[in-house]
């Protein structure tokens, strides 16, 4: 974790950094879902695909299934061939409906409802008992649909991030939570984790970034083809 002088430095850059992704792409508010299952589906539907396809399973899964507790004792495989266009379908059929059977095991209804009442660490702790539902989903779920303090770290804000030097080159996503939470004031958590999903996907792109035309391209440690910054 980054201490002192460091410290500082890293988040008045973090801050330069929101206000420039917010000039840029806009402020976002939260508006809590009020769905968190949905929440929690629909993020597991999100691993290694787009949105656009994950959101688009997710809508099928609506159409097919009125109720998430028809989903309690249905077959992965009708599952997964509904949601096949998203990639890895079996991995992720399994997931929800072995998701919704812990909650419905646990709690005795198909609600996650009761987190408001717990503290973020207990809520995280409890969510992470679910099997397949790592960090980044966690976080989302207890951001989205609680408004808990938490700052989810996707493969955009993780890459964003890390060529900015807000975080290291080997710092892990799980890591990059817990620093970039050290960054960020609390209140900003929602906005610039939208923004930096938005900047990596229009502009600081995996492959063939676009530096040249970039806000942050003063800010950035590891500019692609214009060479590094001086300091």
């Amino acid at each position: 974790m980054p201490k002192g002088r460091t410290l500082m430095r890293l988040r008045k850059k973090a801050a330069e950094v929101d206000r420039r992704l917010t000039d840029g792409y806009g402020r976002h508010h939260l508006e809590l879902d009020d769905d968190p299952i949905a929440v929690l589906v629909e993020t597991i539907l999100s691993q290694n695909t787009t949105d656009v396809n994950s959101h688009r399973c997710f809508l099928a899964l609506k159409r097919r299934y009125s109720d998430w507790g028809e989903l309690l004792q249905e077959d992965w495989h009708e599952v997964a061939l509904i949601i096949r266009t998203g990639g890895l379908a079996e991995i992720k059929s399994k997931r929800i409906i072995g998701a919704l059977n812990h909650i419905m095991d646990k709690r005795g209804r198909l609600s996650l409802d009761f987190l408001t009442e717990l503290e973020l660490d207990a809520a995280d702790a409890w969510l992470s008992e679910i099997h397949g539902v790592g960090k980044k989903t966690r976080s989302i779920v207890l951001l989205f649909a609680f408004g808990m303090a938490t700052f989810p770290v996707d493969t955009h804000v993780h890459r964003v991030s890390m060529r900015l030097g807000l975080i290291c080159q080997r710092t892990s996503r799980e890591r990059a939570e817990s620093e970039l939470s050290l960054l960020v004031p609390p209140e900003e958590y929602y906005n610039m984790h939208l923004n930096l999903i938005e900047h990596g996907r229009r502009v600081c792109r995996a492959r063939n970034p676009g530096c040249s035309g970039c806000i942050l391209s003063d800010l950035c440690e590891n500019r692609i083809g214009l060479g590094k910054p001086q300091h």
